[in-house]
C-alpha cells in the first residue's frame, strides 16, 4: 500500500498531494505473467466510472515500454472501444510507501491474528513484506476461495485456534 503518480514530496495518507492510493505488486513471472495481472486488473473493476477523487482513481503504473505495450493490448482485449476508459495509465516515477498503520489493513484489525503474526515477525518490515501476512489480510478480506484456504492455511504460522477464527472470519 502506498502513493503513486503525483508530484508532491513523501505523500501521506493526511496530505497525500497529487498522488493515488495505490498498491505495488511483486510478482515471480515464472509463477504469474504480467498480462494474466493485467486481466485480473481490466476485469475487477469498472476503468470506464470516474473517480469521485484523485485519491482514490483507478490507475496502472507501468515501468518500462513491454509493460507499457501490455497495458494498451490488454486494455484493448478487456475493455470495448466504444467505451470512454477513465482508468489513468501513466509510467511509474516513484512509489511512495504508505504509512504503518494503512498496511496490512484489514488484519491489523485482527487482534488474535495480528498478534500471533507480529509475534513471528517482531520487526515491522517484516510484517509488512510477508507473504503471510499479505495472504491472511486478503482471506481476512474474504479473497480467495475457502478450497485456496484450506490448501495453504498450515503453511500461514497460526496457531489451531486462530486457523479456527481464520476459517470463520472467510466464509
Amino acid at each position: 500500500m502506498g502513493y503513486c503518480g503525483g508530484t508532491t514530496e513523501a505523500p501521506t495518507y493526511r496530505k497525500i498531494g497529487d498522488h493515488a492510493e495505490t498498491i505495488q505488486i511483486d510478482f515471480d513471472p515464472k509463477r504469474v505473467s504480467y498480462d494474466q495481472l493485467l486481466e485480473i486488473f481490466w476485469t475487477t473493476h469498472n476503468p470506464c466510472r470516474r473517480a469521485w477523487s484523485r485519491q482514490y482513481m483507478s490507475a496502472v503504473f507501468y515501468a518500462d515500454a513491454g509493460q507499457q505495450e501490455a497495458v494498451e493490448r490488454t486494455r484493448k482485449l478487456y475493455v470495448g472501444e466504444d467505451q470512454t476508459v477513465h482508468t489513468e495509465v501513466a509510467a511509474l516515477d516513484r512509489f511512495w510507501i504508505a504509512e504503518d498503520y494503512h498496511q496490512k489493513y484489514r488484519l491489523r484489525h485482527e487482534p488474535g491474528i495480528y498478534d500471533e503474526l507480529r509475534e513471528i515477525y517482531g520487526d515491522e518490515a517484516d510484517f509488512v513484506n510477508s507473504t503471510a501476512a499479505a495472504r491472511l489480510n486478503g482471506y481476512l478480506e474474504g479473497h480467495g476461495s475457502q478450497r485456496q484456504l484450506e490448501a495453504e492455511i498450515g503453511m500461514l504460522g497460526l496457531s489451531e485456534d486462530k486457523q479456527r477464527v481464520l476459517r470463520e472470519r472467510h466464509r
